[in-house]
């Protein structure tokens, strides 16, 4: 008997917080994971980015947990440089079944109301790198002829607009999680054919250095957040990662082998209007 071939994903943003949580968490299934990640500072964004340090200890944990991972370092704004990373990570591993199009920036605490370059930035990253990472990932998924799910993480702030504060940084970060939702849907028609799923996941604030940082712990003692901003219905202040992998690893499984197009909120209820 041919035994089968192990299952290949992507996930962008990989180098810490939900990204290594995703990537663990599928490696612990026998998933080989292309691993991608910018591993640097950005200007316009008030706290650390993941450094290669970070990078390499993802996959350190992966291998440990019996996968197999391709590393590549890449800005998921180019398009070129992402396409040429995710090929050689076929090359080595096989093609995709699974994609996570999980980098994304925040700049909470960015009073200006015209700061182009954040709002740029943002929305390059958000939007567009998750644009970049479907088309990147889609002729392998299509090529391998057997179907695969795509998970695009937005956020809460992709479904609703309460906390909008007129900065520029926020205006951009719920516009470009409310686009995630146009990509998704728009996706799942494209590739349906192809028995590809795309859905989205819209998470509430998670505790990982996005949130967990200096700059954020200023802003939160500055301005202690509202029920806009952190308003879950149940009582905690924000939720794990594993909480959102937990809901990836259904999507991605043949139990949700029929769900496609779909916005699921990990929100502990702070959608609820």
């Amino acid at each position: 008997m041919t035994k089968s071939r192990k299952r290949v994903a992507v996930i962008t943003g990989a180098a810490r917080g939900q990204g290594r949580s995703h990537a663990i968490a599928l490696a612990e299934q026998g998933v080989d994971i292309i691993a991608v990640d910018r591993c640097a500072d950005i200007a316009s964004i008030p706290y650390p980015l993941a450094s290669k340090a970070d990078f390499d200890e993802t996959a350190d944990l992966v291998r440990a947990a019996g996968a197999r991972i391709h590393q590549v370092v890449a800005d998921v704004r180019d398009l070129s440089s992402l396409r040429n990373g995710i090929d050689t990570g076929t090359d080595a591993l096989g093609d995709v079944d699974i994609v996570i199009a999980n980098a994304g920036v925040v700049g909470i605490g960015l009073p200006d109301p015209t700061d182009e370059q954040v709002y740029q930035d943002i929305v390059d990253i958000n939007l567009r790198g998750v644009w970049h990472t479907i088309v990147a990932t889609a002729p392998s998924m299509i090529g391998r002829g057997s179907g695969g799910s795509m998970v695009l993480i937005s956020s809460m702030q992709g479904l609703v607009g309460r906390g909008g504060d007129g900065s520029a940084a926020v205006f951009a970060y719920a516009a470009s999680k409310h686009g995630v939702v146009g990509l998704m849907r728009s996706a799942c028609h494209a590739y349906a054919a192809h028995n590809i799923r795309v859905n989205s996941i819209h998470p509430t604030g998670v505790a990982t250095p996005m949130i967990l940082n200096e700059h954020m712990a200023r802003v939160f003692e500055e301005n202690p957040p509202d029920d806009g901003m952190a308003g879950n219905l149940l009582p905690v202040p924000f939720i794990e990662a594993m909480d959102v992998t937990h809901a990836v690893l259904f999507l991605v499984s043949d139990h949700a082998r029929y769900i496609t197009g779909v916005a699921l909120p990990v929100d502990a209820g702070n959608a609820v209007m």
